[in-house]
C-alpha cells in the first residue's frame, strides 16, 4: 500500500485556512480521495485536551518555552494517534496548522529561540513532514477583523496585540520564502 499524502495549511488569524481546507477536502472527495481533516492543536483526544489549556490561556503564565513544549506534546499525540496511522494506511491528511505555526507563534512572536524549536521538531515530528504546506497571507488588521466576525469567543492568540500579529505575518512570509 502506498503512503498517503500530508498537506498542511498555515497562516495568521483569519487568513482563510478553514474555508480553503473545506474546498480542498471537497475537491479530493470528488476525485475519490477521502482525506482525514484535522487541526492543531488538537486532532486526537490527548491533543484536544491540551488545546483547551493552550487556547484558553492557562499555559501563558508559564512562558513561551513551556507553551511551545505543550504544543509539541499535543503534536506528538496527534502524530501518533491520527496522522501517522492515516498516512501508513494510504490516507491523505489535511491539517489546519502544524510545526510552522509553532515557529511563528512561539518562535517569532513569542521569542523562543529557533534552536529550541528545531530540537523539539526533530524529536517529535522526526520524518513525518508535510508533503505540501500552503501558507495563506492576509494583513493582520484584516485577519483579526475576520476572526472577530466568526462570532465565537476570542482565544488566547487572537487577543494578542497588532504587533504580535505583524511578527507572525513576517515569520510566515519568511517561512514561505525559504
Amino acid at each position: 500500500m502506498q503512503r498517503g499524502r500530508f498537506i498542511t495549511f498555515e497562516g495568521g488569524e483569519g487568513a482563510g485556512k478553514s474555508p480553503q481546507i473545506r474546498r480542498l477536502s471537497e475537491r479530493l472527495r470528488a476525485i475519490g480521495i477521502d482525506p482525514v481533516v484535522t487541526r492543531e492543536p488538537g486532532g486526537s483526544p490527548g491533543a484536544e485536551a491540551l488545546r483547551e489549556l493552550l487556547l484558553g490561556g492557562a499555559a501563558k503564565p508559564f512562558g513561551p518555552v513551556a507553551e511551545a513544549a505543550l504544543f509539541y506534546a499535543a503534536r506528538d499525540d496527534h502524530l501518533e494517534e491520527t496522522i501517522r496511522p492515516a498516512l501508513a494506511s494510504g490516507r491523505w491528511v489535511v491539517c489546519d496548522r502544524f510545526s510552522d505555526s509553532t515557529r511563528a507563534y512561539q518562535g517569532a512572536a513569542g521569542g523562543v529561540d529557533d534552536t529550541v524549536l528545531r530540537a523539539l521538531d526533530r524529536i517529535v515530528v522526526a520524518k513525518t513532514r508535510p508533503d505540501l504546506t500552503i501558507i495563506l497571507d492576509v494583513p493582520p488588521e484584516e485577519g483579526l477583523k475576520r476572526a472577530q466576525a466568526r462570532g465565537r469567543p476570542t482565544d488566547r492568540f487572537e487577543a494578542e496585540g497588532l504587533a504580535f500579529h505583524e511578527r507572525l505575518r513576517e515569520k510566515f512570509l519568511a517561512i514561505a520564502a525559504r
